[in-house]
C-alpha cells in the first residue's frame, strides 16, 4: 500500500513537512536523520509479525502489545501496580455480570434507551478483554480460566450487537459522541485482543460489527469520513481514524488495505498547521502556527481535546511501527512542536491552566492529571525522536515529574510499554530535568485569544475572547457558570505552591462567576441552561434555527458562543508582551431578534482594556467601563482561593500613607490583627497599595494603584458550596475555601469610567512600600502615558520600555511614537547609556486580524534598520523614522526591527 506523494504533499502542505513516504520501518528509519529506534515496540511483536508477516498483521501484533503488553513489559516491576488495577477492575466487572438483571450485562447498567450505560458496558467488556489477554497477569480472582472470561465477552459482543447495537432502528440515541467513537473505540479495541478467538467461535462477529460501526458513522459519508463534517475535525477525527485503522487490520484483504489507506490518508491531515485564510474543508479545528490549539471551531482546548489527540497520534506512531505503511519519523518534528510551542507554555509546574480547558474546568481531575496524559505522550515521543530533539523531550518528562503534585502516576498509563519506557528514562542519570520554556517566556497565543506570560516565580494567564473565539464553552451540564471566562479572567499562578489548592475545580465552586479576577461585569444573577430550559440544552427542533442537542444552533448560542467584537490581540517583544481586548456582547444578544422568544440572553458591560506584561509588574488598564444599560458594574482586581485553615493577611496604604488593614480605623489604629482567618466583611476605601499573603503557603500578591480616583472594595470570606455547582455530575461535596477579592465597584447609572492598576506577583511590603512612595514623589518606574478608549499606553524607565494599545481608526501619538490605526506595539531601547550601541528594538502586532498593514512612525529620529523580520520596512520620514509592517494575513504575528541611529 502507497501514498502518493502529491496526496501527501497536498494534506500536509501548511505544516511544511517535505513528505511521508511509503516505506518500510527499516528503510524509512535508514533514511530520516530523525530516525531512532522505537523504544515502545518490543522484541515480542516484532517476532509475531516476522519477516513474512503482512503490513496488517504487524499492525494488529503491535496494537496488542500497546494494550496489554507483552511477557517482557509485564515481568518488570513497575508495571505490577497497573496489572494489578487491571485485574482488580476485571473481577469486579466480572461479578457484575453474575448479578446483571434483564436487560443488562452489569449490574446497574440498564440497557435500550439511554446511550450513557451501553457506553460504559462496551468499555468494561474491552477492561476484561484486556485483563484476560495480557501476559503474565494469570486467572481473574474468581475466575481461573482465561479462556471462559474471553470467552464470555464474546458471547457478551454478540448479545449486544443482537438486542441493543446492530439494529440501526433502534439506535443512535443520546449523543453522537457515544454511537461514532465511544462505542466503536471499545469494541474494535475488545475485537483486537481477541481476534483469533473471535474468529474461532465466531467468525461472523467482527464483520457484523464493522457494518454496524460503519452504519453508525452518520456524520460522515457512506459509512466513513467526511472531511467537510464538522464532527470529523481534530481530536474527534484522530479518535475515528484510529478506529478505522484497526478495523481494516481486522478485515483484512483487499479491503482492509484500501480502509487502512483511507484512514490514515484522513488522519494525516490533523497534522497540518491550520492556515485560516485558507482553511482546508472549512475546518479551524487544530493546532495553528502560534501555538494555539482549537476545537469545536471556536474553543481554546489544548488542556482537553488537545491532550486527547496528543495521546492519540503519538499511539499511531506505536501502532505504524514497523507495518510499512508510512515513514511516521517525518511526523515526529510536527508533535514535537505542538509539545513545545503549545503544551509547555500553559503547564507551569506540571499544572495545565485553566485558560485552555474550556467546559473541563468544572470536573474533579486536576490540572496534575491533565499534565500527566502529556508525560506519557512525550515520552512514547521521546522513543521517536533523535538527538537534541530527543534530549529534550526526555528532560521534559523528567520535569513534569519533578514538579507536578503528584507526579504522574504511571499505574493510569494507557500501555504497559510506556510504564517501561517511563521508568527506563526516569533512572537515566544522564538526562537532566529540564522545562521546555525559558525560565522567562511570552507566549501570545492570539489565533485562541489566550495570553501566558511566564517568570521564574510565576506565570500569568489570560483568557480573552472575540467573533473569533468563544467566551466560553458549557456542554452536558458541565461548566454550569461560564459566562465571563473569557471577558480577561486571568489566573495568576505563583510558584511553589499546590496549584489544586488555589485553582481547578474548588477555584470555580468558591469564587462568584460574576467575580473572576480581571473580568468586568455587570450585577445581576444570571441562571444556567438547566435552570432556564430543565435539561442541558435548548431544545426547539421546530424554530427556523432548529434547536437540537448537538444542532449547529445549539453550539453557536448556547455551548460555546463567541464575541461580537474583533479587537482581542497582543505583541510580544522578547519575554515581554502587551495584550488588548474590547469586550463586546455575545452572539446570542446581538442576533436576539431572530431567536425563539423563550431563549434567555444576556447582556454585557462594556470596557476596553490592556494588558502590559513586564518582569515585577503585570499593568492593567481599562476604560470606558460601564454598562449602557445602566447597571451597577464590578470589575475585579484579583480572586484568590485559600484553605479555611491557611493564615492569610491583607495589608496597605491609603493615599495620604497611613496602614491600611481589616478593620482598622482611618487614624491608622491597629484594629484586628492583621492576617487572622476569620471572615472579613467587605471594605471599601481609597488605596496606594494592598498586599495579599498566605503566610500558611509562603505566597503573596501585590496591588498597586496606578490611579487613585477610585475606592477599591477589599474582601476575605469563608465561602462553602457543592462542587455540584458547576457540573450537574460532580459527587455533592461541599466546598469550603477562604476567597479573597479586590474589586472596582460602579453604582447603577454613574457613567463609564478609567481604571489603571498593576499586579505584583511576590511582592513584599516594602517594595509595595517603595512603589508607593515613588509614585508620589517621582512618578516612580511605572507611568501611565494615556488611558482611553482610544488609546493605552505605559512607560516602564528601567526596562526602557514603552507600550501601547490603539484601538480606534486615525494616527495616535504618545511617547515620541505616532501609531497608525488599530495597533499593539512595545519600543525597547537599549543601551541608550553608551552600552550596545543605541538600539532600539520596535514589535508590533495587528489585534484585529484584519489589517492588511499597520505603521508606526519614531518621531524627531533617524534610524537605520539592523535586523528585521521579512517584510518590514524602516525609511526615513518627515518628523522621523516610519516603520511599515505587513500584517496581511497574519492572524495577529507579531513583527519585529531593530535600529539604530544613522
Amino acid at each position: 500500500m502507497e501514498f502518493t506523494r502529491r496526496r501527501v504533499l497536498s494534506l500536509l502542505s501548511a505544516t511544511g513537512l517535505a513528505a511521508v513516504l511509503p516505506a518500510h520501518a527499516a528503510s524509512a528509519r535508514a533514511a530520516s536523520p530523525e530516525a531512532a529506534p522505537a523504544a515502545a515496540t518490543p522484541p515480542e511483536a516484532a517476532s509475531r509479525a516476522d519477516g513474512r508477516a503482512t503490513g496488517a498483521e504487524r499492525l494488529l501484533a503491535n496494537a496488542v502489545a500497546v494494550a496489554a503488553g507483552t511477557s517482557v513489559s509485564n515481568a518488570r516491576p513497575e508495571t505490577a501496580a497497573k496489572l494489578a488495577a487491571a485485574a482488580e477492575a476485571a473481577a469486579s466487572h466480572l461479578a457484575a455480570m453474575d448479578a446483571a438483571g434483564e436487560d443488562e450485562v452489569f449490574a446497574g447498567l440498564p440497557l435500550g434507551s439511554d446511550d450513557a450505560p451501553l457506553n460504559t458496558t462496551f468499555r468494561q467488556l474491552y477492561e476484561i478483554a484486556l485483563a484476560a489477554r495480557a501476559p503474565g497477569l494469570g486467572p481473574l480472582p474468581g475466575h481461573p480460566d482465561p479462556d471462559a472470561v474471553r470467552r464470555r465477552v464474546i458471547d457478551a459482543l454478540a448479545l449486544l450487537h443482537e438486542r441493543y447495537y446492530g439494529d440501526q432502528d433502534k439506535g443512535y440515541y443520546g449523543n453522537w459522541f457515544t454511537w461514532e467513537i465511544g462505542i466503536s473505540t471499545s469494541v474494535t479495541a475488545t475485537l483486537v485482543l481477541l481476534a483469533d478467538e473471535v474468529a474461532a467461535q465466531r467468525p461472523a462477529l467482527s464483520g457484523a460489527y464493522l457494518a454496524a460501526m460503519d452504519a453508525y458513522l452518520r456524520n460522515g459519508k457512506d459509512g466513513d469520513v467526511d472531511l467537510d463534517s464538522r464532527f470529523h475535525t481534530g481530536a474527534n477525527l484522530a479518535d475515528i481514524t484510529t478506529n478505522r485503522l484497526l478495523q481494516g487490520a481486522l478485515s483484512g484483504g483487499p479491503d482492509g488495505e484500501a480502509r487502512i489507506r483511507k484512514a490514515l490518508e484522513d488522519q494525516l491531515t490533523v497534522y497540518a498547521t491550520i492556515d485560516p485564510y485558507a482553511l482546508e474543508h472549512g475546518v479551524t479545528d487544530g493546532h495553528y502556527a502560534d501555538g494555539s490549539f482549537i476545537q469545536h471551531h471556536s474553543v481554546a482546548y489544548t488542556g482537553s481535546y488537545g491532550k486527547g489527540l496528543l495521546t492519540r497520534v503519538t499511539q499511531t506512531l506505536k501502532l505504524l511501527d514497523g507495518t510499512g505503511y508510512a515513514d511516521t519519523s517525518v511526523l515526529v518534528p510536527v508533535i514535537h512542536r505542538w509539545v513545545a510551542d503549545g503544551f509547555a507554555p500553559v503547564i507551569f509546574e506540571g499544572w495545565m491552566m485553566e485558560i485552555v480547558k474550556g467546559r473541563a474546568v468544572s470536573r474533579t481531575g486536576t490540572g496534575y492529571a491533565d499534565t500527566a496524559a502529556v508525560a506519557e505522550a512525550v515520552t512514547d515521543l521521546s522513543g521517536y525522536a533523535a538527538g537534541a530533539r530527543a534530549a529534550a523531550l526526555k528532560s521534559y518528562v523528567k520535569h513534569l515529574h519533578a514538579l507536578a503534585r503528584p507526579s504522574p502516576d504511571p499505574a493510569r498509563f494507557a500501555s504497559p510499554l510506556t510504564v517501561v519506557h517511563y521508568a527506563d528514562l526516569l533512572a537515566d542519570e544522564s538526562v537532566p530535568a529540564a522545562d521546555l520554556n525559558p525560565a522567562e517566556r511570552h507566549t501570545a497565543f492570539n489565533a485562541m485569544d489566550k495570553t501566558v506570560h511566564r517568570r521564574p516565580g510565576y506565570a500569568f494567564a489570560l483568557s480573552r475572547s472575540s467573533a473569533r473565539i468563544s467566551k466560553y464553552e458549557y456542554m452536558s451540564g458541565e461548566n454550569l457558570m461560564p459566562w465571563f471566562q473569557g471577558e480577561g479572567a486571568h489566573y495568576l499562578y505563583l510558584a511553589g505552591q499546590d496549584q489544586s489548592q488555589a485553582f481547578g475545580v474548588d477555584h470555580f465552586t468558591t469564587v462568584s462567576p460574576y467575580g473572576l479576577a480581571g473580568v468586568t461585569a455587570p450585577v445581576e444573577r444570571r441562571r444556567t441552561v438547566p435552570e432556564l430550559y430543565g435539561k442541558p440544552y435548548y431544545d426547539n427542533p421546530d424554530h427556523p434555527l432548529h434547536f437540537t442537542a448537538s444542532s449547529e444552533s445549539q453550539n453557536t448560542y448556547v455551548y460555546f458562543p463567541c464575541g461580537t467584537g474583533s479587537h482581542s490581540g497582543g505583541a510580544v517583544l522578547g519575554a515581554y508582551g502587551v495584550a488588548a481586548m474590547v469586550q463586546s456582547d455575545d452572539v446570542a444578544y446581538a442576533h436576539r431578534a431572530r431567536l425563539p422568544d423563550d431563549f434567555a440572553v444576556y447582556r454585557n458591560a462594556t470596557a476596553t482594556k490592556s494588558w502590559f506584561l513586564l518582569d515585577e509588574e503585570i499593568v492593567v488598564l481599562a476604560a470606558c467601563v460601564g454598562d449602557p444599560a445602566g447597571r451597577a458594574v464590578t470589575t475585579t482586581i484579583d480572586a484568590r482561593v485559600a484553605a479555611p485553615e491557611d493564615r492569610v493577611t491583607l495589608t496597605g496604604a491609603r493615599l495620604d500613607g497611613t496602614n491600611w488593614s481589616p478593620g482598622a480605623r482611618h487614624g491608622g489604629g491597629t484594629g484586628p490583627q492583621p492576617g487572622t482567618s476569620t471572615s472579613s466583611a467587605p471594605e471599601t476605601g481609597r488605596l496606594r497599595w494592598l498586599r495579599y499573603a498566605n503566610q500558611t503557603r509562603g505566597t503573596s500578591v501585590g496591588y498597586l494603584f496606578l490611579d487613585a480616583g477610585h475606592s477599591v472594595t477589599v474582601a476575605l470570606e469563608p465561602v462553602t458550596r457543592s462542587r455540584r455547582v458547576v457540573r450537574t455530575a460532580n459527587p455533592d461535596t461541599a466546598v469550603t475555601r477562604q476567597v479573597f477579592g479586590a474589586s472596582f465597584r460602579q453604582a447603577p447609572r454613574t457613567g463609564r469610567i478609567a481604571l489603571a492598576y498593576a499586579l505584583l506577583p511576590n511582592a513584599t511590603e516594602s517594595a509595595l512600600r517603595s512603589y508607593g512612595e515613588e509614585s508620589t514623589h517621582s512618578g516612580g518606574p511605572l507611568a501611565v502615558l494615556a488611558n482611553t478608549p482610544r488609546l493605552q499606553a505605559i512607560r516602564h524607565r528601567g526596562l526602557g520600555l514603552v507600550a501601547a494599545n490603539s484601538f480606534a481608526a486615525g494616527h495616535h501619538t504618545v511617547a515620541g511614537l505616532r501609531l497608525d490605526g488599530p495597533a499593539s506595539v512595545l519600543v525597547r531601547e537599549e543601551g541608550a547609556n553608551g552600552r550596545g550601541g543605541g538600539r532600539i528594538t520596535v514589535a508590533a502586532s495587528d489585534p484585529t486580524t484584519r489589517r492588511p498593514r499597520l505603521s508606526v512612525l519614531l518621531r524627531g529620529r533617524r534610524l537605520a534598520a539592523v535586523a528585521a523580520d521579512p517584510g518590514v520596512t524602516a525609511r526615513a520620514a518627515p518628523g522621523g523614522t516610519l516603520l511599515r509592517f505587513p500584517t496581511h494575513h497574519a492572524y495577529g504575528r507579531t513583527f519585529a526591527v531593530t535600529l539604530r541611529e544613522r
